[in-house]
Formats: C-alpha cells, sequence, structure tokens
C-alpha cells in the first residue's frame, strides 16, 4: 500500500496513493488507522484523491477508521472522494455517517474547529 502520511499534533493528514481501495489495500489501511491512533492521534483525516474504486471492503476499513477516531472523542474525516466513491458511501447510506468534506484544508478546518468546541464544553462543565 502506497501512502503519504503527514503528522500534526491536532491530526494526522493520511493521503492513500493507490487507485483501488479493495480487498488487497483494506487489512492494509486498517492496520495503519489503528497504529495511528495506538499513537495517540484521535483525529484522522483520510485524503482519498487518488482513489477511484472502493469496495465494501474498503468501506468497512473507512469504517474502521471511524470508529476508533469516535471512541477516542476524536474525528475521521474523509476528503476528495471521486464519483465512484461517494456513490458507494451514498447507496451503503454512510453519508450521514461518516464525515466528509472536499478538500484537505477544509477538513484540517472542521478538526480545529471541533476541538475548540470540545474545548468550550469543557470549559462549561
Amino acid at each position: 500500500m502506497k501512502f503519504t502520511v503527514d503528522k500534526h499534533e491536532k491530526y494526522v493528514l493520511i493521503k492513500l496513493n493507490e487507485s483501488k481501495l479493495n480487498s488487497l489495500i483494506s487489512p492494509q489501511l486498517k492496520s495503519e488507522l489503528i497504529l495511528m491512533n495506538t499513537d495517540g492521534q484521535r483525529n484522522i483525516i483520510l485524503d482519498l484523491s487518488m482513489v477511484k474504486f472502493a469496495d465494501s471492503s474498503g468501506l468497512s476499513s473507512l469504517l474502521v477508521g471511524h470508529r476508533i477516531c469516535k471512541n477516542a472523542d476524536g474525528g475521521f474525516i474523509l476528503t476528495g472522494l471521486s464519483e465512484s466513491v461517494a456513490r458507494l458511501i451514498s447507496i451503503s447510506q454512510l453519508e450521514n455517517v461518516l464525515s466528509i468534506v472536499n478538500t484537505p484544508e477544509e477538513a484540517i478546518d472542521l478538526v480545529f474547529m471541533e476541538e475548540i468546541e470540545k474545548d468550550l464544553k469543557k470549559e462549561i462543565k
């Protein structure tokens, strides 16, 4: 699996450099997401702009990312979805479960916005 990782204090940006997110790539992606989370990353942005095709196994890896970040009180954000990947997510009725934005910059803004919201809620309590 080819990917790049850009780690920051509040989030990690993973860009998947593959054209397919299928049963060959999915187990490796799941492992990488779990490893990132175990290393303390609770906000993961996954850039899928290079991915042109995904199958149910690929969707499964996205749900793993969503679950581990949610359990860590963080966020899992998808960006750069191709039309076919977006359609698969829509058909699977996951567009209301997964956080999806158009660009990595929007995803970064969303992470910071959610972090500020969490900090404000803590101050109120």
